[in-house]
């Protein structure tokens, strides 16, 4: 299911951009998928089918753009890492 937003906009605004409705309108998309992706509002996944493109080519065009793409704290590091461990030497133990 999809919904429709109408928002107006000046076509000043449009000029000084130097893009017609429909360019505006995607880029507006990819702008408030990649607000949301930061805030952590929107998966990687969901940002990417908000802003209208596969996942890789989102993730392609954030890193063309230069945008963290996983940004994960250290405590979340050390923790997967431990939690990996713990799996190894379960792992480990049942051969």
């Amino acid at each position: 299911m999809e919904t429709n937003i109408h928002l107006k906009i000046d076509t000043t605004i449009l000029l000084s951009l130097k893009r017609d409705s429909v360019e505006f309108s995607k880029d507006l998309l990819y702008c408030t998928a990649l607000v949301l992706y930061r805030k952590n509002k929107l998966s990687l996944g969901k940002a990417s089918e908000l802003a209208g493109f596969s996942r890789m080519d989102f993730v392609h065009k954030l890193q063309i753009e230069g945008e963290t793409i996983f940004d994960y704290d250290l405590t979340y590091l050390e923790e997967t890492s431990e939690s990996l461990n713990r799996i190894k030497q379960k792992m480990k133990d049942n051969n």
